[in-house]
């Protein structure tokens, strides 16, 4: 579904990238793991139109992608749930939902808002209230429902868990894991390693802007310097 060859990036004349290749196939969930600054979310934003790439393509469903703007990728069926969360502070929950459809036309967007409300039944209760009054957790949950508003064929996160507690962050991970199930492809960063890596079906992991491993979620789990780097074992 995504194709990613010999990317290069950056910021000014700062490369951050330097020649990442990576793929996803349709539903699977796969993860990028590494350290802050490695590149990871700097990779998210060349894929969404947010930073161009300097040399090399991004495919997505065969066509190519790069230099497409954000709006346009979104309307390709590629959405990003960002790190931060980012809600639009002043409006409710439901406006909220409703700017995740933003690039739609179709009839049915109250019927997906009504399966958004039963997947996360507590923003049901918050349905009018202002999206920044809600805990990190509420807006979290929020962010991810307002991303699969768009219906993506690929459903990109960044570190969805940064900031919030032990019991949501696992909260979080059930919420992933039912996403999973419902088909959709997820590219996944997330500073909890132990997390995506229980949750991806195959992984890469990032080291100053390469590519240094990768193999199926289990393998890099069993992996000796995966686990002494970023699993704290």
């Amino acid at each position: 579904m995504l194709q990613i060859e010999q990317v290069h990036a950056g910021y000014g004349k700062v490369e951050v990238l330097h020649g990442v290749s990576l793929h996803v196939n349709a539903s699977e969930c796969v993860a990028l793991v590494g350290a802050n600054g490695a590149g990871k979310s700097t990779l998210l934003k060349c894929i969404c139109g947010l930073i161009p790439i300097t040399a090399g393509s991004i495919t997505f469903e065969g066509q190519r992608i790069n230099g497409l703007s954000g709006h346009a990728i979104v309307r390709r069926g590629i959405t990003m749930c960002p790190e931060g969360r980012q809600v639009f502070p002043e409006m409710s929950v439901l406006e909220n939902l409703e700017m995740g459809a933003h690039t739609r036309h179709d009839a049915e967007q109250a019927s997906d808002i009504e399966q958004m409300l039963d997947l996360f039944p507590v923003l049901r209760q918050r349905i009018r209230q202002q999206a920044g009054t809600l805990s990190g957790g509420e807006q979290e949950m929020l962010a991810i429902a307002r991303a699969l508003m768009s219906r993506p064929r690929l459903c990109i996160f960044d570190e969805p868990s940064l900031g919030l507690a032990p019991k949501i962050v696992q909260e979080v991970e059930e919420t992933l894991a039912r996403i999973k199930a419902m088909g959709t492809t997820i590219l996944l960063v997330e500073q909890s390693a132990a997390m995506a890596l229980r949750l991806s079906d195959r992984a890469y992991v990032f080291e100053a802007g390469e590519i240094v491993l990768q193999g199926t979620g289990a393998e890099l789990q069993n992996h000796p310097e995966v686990s002494k780097a970023y699993l704290g074992y």
